[in-house]
């Protein structure tokens, strides 16, 4: 839409915060935590993608600074607000590099929350109100570390289930789709959040977020897997669905193709025609078909649909004594899905005797789009600052809300025998926080299969 403008990209109150800080301050000091909510374990994932896009090189430029104080003198009615001085001072002094420093937990680990996962602070004395001015930006990464986070936790959730009532956990990094790219604020949301469930599955119909991954995370080819599929206009189009099915089995004689069966009638779609007319292709065929139901109640459905495609198509019986259907066909639910459903449609398919491994998830709003920055509470928040060559805490303890007493002073995040642990800077300590920005500079990269790497290792 437009070149990204580090200057605007803020809050309007940040850019007259330069006056209000003590005279003699020198270093600002920030932390960024979740300071509760929905999951106590929060998956640190995406800011790599903020630095390399909007913080790295020469960011601040003649032309960028002349935009800031058309748009701002407007703003606020006068040209005083704007803190043009500096921000000249800053291209001369430093190139148009920022003066900051950012340390932050590794990519892809899971900390409890009311941890520190990063922190701010500048690195030159003249600037120290830079530190909070990207407060806005950065507390962005609220966004991947709750997809993240909640798309991990519906994989336990599928894990939980694997375990109890199938013989492998093959194949669960295929369990749950996403379909989200249609379904969210923008297409920068799309890439982000569909980035974020990539490093807990492998199925994806959101193509942008592999782009991303390759570009920012040096992803390999194989960060993301689909297969053919119908929509309803692909089969509605036909004047009888039978011959649409037909099509879709002809078309893809080989490997896994998806079909959605809903478009009039679900029940007899499975019992007649996939069962009865196509039931010899489909067993004939050198893949499996996966059926797809997408309206009305998704527990009531998937049970109704794999009660008639077991008695159609037949099942075996696993070690744990769950019934598992021919391996020629399978579902796939992705309409209404989101965590508690998955756990909804699979402790009804464990007490009426199916193995979870007979169904898969595809998951569009309830995966990309129905959080937000409260979800886990999120937020940025001074905890030091330095004056005069002196230290000093920061912090709020509001009489109204206890919820939201923030740390005091530098801060480090260690492991300890009661687990993760935020404590005061000291240099005794080995520091989980890492410096991954530093002066305009990436300092420490991770690429996609070393974010992976850490995700995997929560799941053994």
């Amino acid at each position: 839409m437009f070149s990204n403008n580090i200057i605007l990209d803020t809050d309007s109150y940040k850019v007259s915060h330069y006056l209000q800080y003590p005279k003699d301050t020198e270093i600002v000091y920030s932390y960024y935590e979740s300071r509760g909510g929905k999951f106590q374990d929060v998956i640190f994932y995406g800011l790599q993608y903020y630095i390399k896009e909007y913080l790295t090189g020469k960011v601040v430029t003649k032309e960028k600074i002349q935009e800031a104080k058309g748009l701002l003198s407007s703003h606020f009615s006068t040209e005083s607000i704007f803190n043009e001085k500096a921000w000249t001072r800053l291209l001369e002094k430093h190139d148009g590099h920022l003066p900051i420093r950012i340390k932050a937990v590794p990519e892809g680990m899971k900390i409890p929350f009311q941890n520190v996962m990063m922190t701010i602070e500048n690195t030159d004395p003249e600037f120290y109100w830079l530190t909070n001015y990207l407060e806005t930006l950065l507390s962005r990464i609220w966004y991947p570390c709750t997809v993240a986070t909640y798309s991990h936790g519906i994989k336990e959730i599928i894990k939980e289930f694997h375990e109890k009532t199938s013989d492998s956990l093959d194949g669960i990094d295929f369990k749950l789709h996403d379909f989200g790219s249609r379904g969210v604020s923008s297409t920068e949301t799309a890439a982000i959040g569909g980035a974020a469930h990539l490093i807990n599955f492998l199925g994806t119909d959101n193509l942008i977020s592999m782009r991303l991954l390759n570009k920012y995370y040096s992803a390999s080819a194989n960060s993301g897997f689909s297969i053919p599929a119908s929509e309803h206009s692909t089969i509605t189009s036909w004047d009888d669905e039978l011959e649409a099915f037909k099509n879709m089995l002809s078309s893809y004689p080989t490997g896994l193709v998806a079909c959605v069966s809903d478009s009039y009638d679900i029940f007899n779609a499975c019992e007649k025609l996939w069962g009865t007319e196509l039931k010899d292709e489909i067993l004939n065929r050198d893949g499996a078909l996966i059926v797809r139901p997408d309206s009305g109640n998704p527990e009531e459905i998937t049970l109704k649909i794999i009660n008639i495609l077991g008695e159609k198509f037949g099942y075996t019986i696993n070690s744990k004594g769950y019934k598992v259907l021919n391996p020629k066909i399978r579902i796939i639910q992705g309409d209404g899905i989101d965590l508690a459903m998955v756990r909804d449609i699979l402790a009804n398919y464990l007490i009426n005797g199916w193995s979870a491994e007979n169904i898969a998830f595809g998951s569009g709003g309830g995966l990309l789009q129905k959080h937000d920055r409260d979800t886990q509470k999120f937020a940025v928040k001074c905890s030091a600052i330095r004056k005069a060559d002196k230290w000093y805490d920061v912090f709020k303890d509001p009489i109204t809300d206890k919820g939201k007493t923030s740390k005091k002073g530098r801060l480090q995040l260690i492991k300890s025998e009661n687990g993760f642990e935020s404590v005061r800077e000291n240099p005794t300590n080995i520091d989980l926080l890492e410096t991954v920005f530093e002066n305009g500079i990436l300092k420490k990269e991770f690429t996609h299969d070393e974010v992976k790497a850490n995700i995997n290792m929560l799941m053994k």
